[in-house]
């Protein structure tokens, strides 16, 4: 049976980039399936983030995120999109995405435009490219992001993330009843996911009978 894991993220944290690469590995491994889920440091209209004007965040981006990136191998830098963008329009893509079955393939290369790119994901024709590159149909997907269409169940999913799912920090992995918060390696993905198939498994045997009459 399939195990199922959300993961709250947000684009422009760090930690949810690097936390990508293990879990990429174990979908490469396991019967899994990924679903991302939206999560916002810091959305509008609250002040954008900006390390390049923040000693502490530059101080953190030298002392634990690259020493971090080299050794998980990932290739990453600060993007240098100054201010960081907000990140509503490039989930609201997403949502976009998951309706065209293309949810994970868009997201990833959000990702990937952000911290290896330096792209900035918040301009509607810079998402719009990197819906063409995962083959979504851009015109459609253009309109949807300058419509705001997809604004509603943005605002939903990031109630279900700050409210009902009590997502506080990023990245968090929910598997089954298990919750991992911050970056998790390959190594402890793993062992709660062989926690959960042990349990689905054990689950496809309960209510087996046989009643009175013999039926089994």
């Amino acid at each position: 049976m399939t195990v199922k894991i959300k993961a709250y993220s947000d684009f422009i944290c760090p930690f949810c980039f690097l936390g990508k690469g293990p879990l990429d590995e174990i979908m490469k491994e396991k019967d899994v399936e990924v679903e991302w889920m939206p999560f916002e440091l810091r959305p509008s209209p609250y002040t954008k983030i900006d390390p390049w004007k923040e000693p502490d965040k530059l101080n953190s981006w030298d002392s634990y995120i690259l020493p971090a990136a080299k050794k998980l191998g990932v290739d990453m830098r600060l993007p240098r999109v100054s201010p960081h963008p907000y990140t509503h329009l490039a989930f609201e893509g997403c949502h976009f995405a998951k309706e065209h079955g293309k949810g994970n393939e868009f997201h990833n290369r959000v990702f990937t435009a952000f911290f290896q790119e330096e792209q900035n994901i918040e301009d509607i024709e810079v998402l719009t490219k990197l819906a063409g590159e995962v083959e979504l149909p851009i015109d459609a997907f253009r309109e949807a992001l300058v419509s705001r269409k997809y604004r509603e169940v943005h605002q939903q999913a990031l109630k279900h993330a700050y409210e009902e799912a009590d997502i506080r920090a990023v990245p968090t992995f929910i598997i089954g009843d298990e919750v991992i918060q911050g970056l998790a390696s390959k190594e402890r993905l793993a062992q709660v996911i062989e926690k959960e198939e042990a349990k689905n498994k054990q689950n496809e045997f309960d209510g087996l009978q046989c009643d009175v009459r013999g039926n089994c």
